[in-house]
């Protein structure tokens, strides 16, 4: 059976921060809003939904580590490398976001021109975007 991800769900731990900071990442992203609500966010590039909930304050307490079980990061793939440095340029200096792992930059370890940016949610959750000849340039 071959499948494809429909959507994805993050609990957000401060919505007040969370949403926002989502908000700005999916609108630059071009991804459409779907709903969306003061705690609530849903949108949708066509092929992915992701939606961007905040957590009730009872469950806060635990808060998001990624070396936890559940979801380490999110990539983002985009079509030309240049993608990779328009997203910095455009979406990380202006949001005043640290990139971590002294990216951008190649990463072939993971594969043959693997080039990636990342960087952190208010909750800490890492985030990357990448262009991956072969294979992000075909979406």
């Amino acid at each position: 059976m071959r499948t494809s991800l429909y959507h994805v769900q993050l609990n957000v731990g401060d919505p007040i921060a969370g949403i926002p900071f989502y908000r700005a990442l999916f609108g630059y992203l071009e991804y459409t809003t779907i709903m969306e609500t003061p705690d609530m966010r849903g949108v949708s590039n066509g092929g992915t939904d992701c939606w961007v909930i905040a957590t009730p304050e009872g469950r806060r307490r635990a808060g998001f580590h990624r070396k936890n079980i559940g979801v380490n990061h999110l990539c983002f793939g985009v079509r030309e490398r240049a993608d990779v440095d328009r997203f910095v340029r455009e979406f990380l200096t202006p949001h005043e976001l640290t990139a971590l792992y002294d990216s951008p930059r190649e990463y072939p370890e993971y594969r043959a021109g693997y080039y990636a940016v990342f960087f952190e949610d208010p909750d800490r959750l890492k985030l990357e975007v990448a262009h991956v000849p072969g294979i992000t340039d075909r979406r």
